[in-house]
């Protein structure tokens, strides 16, 4: 039997609808084979963190997702949104009624620091906060108090810079976004006054992008503090600095030292960039009530790399909220082989392997889950190709599974019996018109739904055909 024809096309499963997902998608449609993909999504919304994750005032970034309605157009891509994988279907019904199933399904929890105090009232990962803000229905309930006025931001990231400048935001200048209505609502009434984000490198090592770093200095009523001493750079980073041709490097460098050279406005909020200090305890009784830094010193490794190894120096500073933004994790998922340790799914170039090390036949990896968190949204396309020139090859060498039921028709029968109420894509389409309709009325560009129940109505109420006269 040869897979990809119009007699017998490639049935391909996608689990999860972020970018990676998408971009594999794209690269099975362009392959010149004939394939059906179907694309299952746990929420009734498409796109992962682009849109839970991206901060609500980078729009242009979202745009993106004209992109993927491109894909979804195609007449041999099908979407499913309100499905969860190992509880609506298994990897034994994927087996059962495809070729090939695809896991793009991000990393869903966040590293935790591993110090005393970490579980204290007031201490919260970043990823929580951010799928708050963003609308995400795991994350509504949540409560962050922000009549607290001393916050620290653990991490040198873009994710911890897009909670700080939240955080530092005006009302004036989120209300011009698609924030969830309940966080600007909460954030119009904060309290918050000196944002910490403290980095365990140097300057000359962050993580984030030089716009984020100076979008800080652009906010309305938020001063960036930076000491002279904290902007100066230790011999060893000035040489990288010099040396090794990083622009980021050398561009988030220059822009620290234009901010320790600024004198500060007198804004009510401030934020205050540390570098060089790891978290080592959380003290307080039942709330955070501080910190304890230890201070770090940079040494250059065998590999040339420099990393910061620790002092005999400590400080404290007193702090009553805690954001830890330092790296997202993936999420062990049912029959799936799991790489505990690194929090992805052992793979290679996105062939799953077994706990034996064999290749799972007609299993691969995509994106976050296959690589761990790292790259950018345009990173996930080549890192999706790779992975599906395995799969096509697997697929021309007859290395696929064999299902018994090859249809969509069989696993729309599937979920029905199971009392799943799947989404299609232009449902999701419908719902999105809602969200846009509702921003214009109150003079936003959307106003999201975040509970799954509201979402489903919004549907329910588009598939009930008009009644009149």
């Amino acid at each position: 039997m040869t897979l990809g024809t119009t007699a017998t096309p490639l049935r391909v499963a996608i689990i999860g609808s972020g970018p990676s997902a998408f971009y594999a998608a794209e690269h099975y449609l362009k392959s010149g084979l004939a394939v059906e993909i179907d694309m299952f999504e746990r929420l009734p919304t498409p796109y992962g963190l682009v849109r839970g994750g991206v901060a609500p005032d980078h729009p242009k970034i979202k745009t993106v997702t004209k992109v993927y309605d491109r894909i979804a157009a195609n007449p041999n891509f099908h979407f499913y949104g309100n499905v969860e994988f190992g509880r609506d279907l298994t990897i034994d019904d994927l087996r059962a009624h495809y070729h090939q199933v695809v896991f793009g399904v991000g990393a869903q929890t966040d590293r935790r620091m591993g110090i005393p105090g970490e579980d204290l009232l007031g201490s919260h990962p970043a990823t929580e906060f951010v799928g708050w803000y963003n609308a995400h229905p795991d994350y509504r309930e949540l409560q962050f108090d922000l009549s607290k006025e001393k916050v620290a931001v653990i991490g040198n990231g873009n994710v911890a810079m897009d909670v700080a400048r939240i955080l530092a935001s005006t009302y004036d200048e989120l209300v011009k976004t698609d924030i969830a209505d309940y966080a600007l609502e909460a954030l119009k009434a904060s309290n918050v006054k000196d944002i910490y984000i403290i980095g365990r490198r140097g300057p000359a090592q962050a993580a984030y992008t030089n716009p984020e770093l100076k979008e800080l200095g652009e906010l309305h009523d938020a001063d960036v503090i930076v000491s002279p001493e904290t902007a100066e750079l230790d011999p060893l980073s000035s040489e990288y600095v010099l040396t090794s041709g990083d622009r980021d490097a050398e561009r988030n460098t220059q822009t620290l030292m234009r901010y320790s050279t600024q004198t500060p406005a007198g804004k009510s909020k401030r934020i205050h960039m540390l570098f060089l200090l790891s978290p080592t305890a959380l003290f307080g009784t039942e709330n955070v009530e501080a910190i304890e830094l230890v201070k770090n010193e940079l040494y250059k490794a065998d590999d040339g790399t420099l990393r910061p190894r620790a002092t005999s120096e400590k400080i404290t500073l007193p702090i009553d909220l805690v954001f830890r933004s330092i790296g997202y994790k993936g999420v062990a998922l049912p029959g799936v082989p799991f790489d505990e340790r690194g929090g992805v799914i052992p793979n290679v170039k996105g062939r799953i392997l077994n706990a034996d090390k064999s290749v799972a036949v007609g299993e691969y990896a995509v994106g976050w889950i296959k690589r761990g968190p790292s790259g950018i949204i345009g990173t996930n396309k080549p890192d999706s190709q790779e992975t599906i020139d395995q799969a096509l090859e697997d697929a021309k060498a007859g290395s696929s599974f064999t299902p018994s039921a090859p249809s969509r028709a069989a696993v729309e029968g599937v979920l029905r019996e199971r009392g799943v109420d799947f989404i299609s894509f232009a449902e999701w389409q419908k719902l999105d018109e809602a969200e846009v309709a509702n921003g214009t009325a109150s003079g936003r560009p959307r106003v999201k739904f975040s509970r799954v129940d509201d979402m489903l109505n919004v549907v329910r109420a588009a598939r009930e055909p008009a009644t009149g006269d």
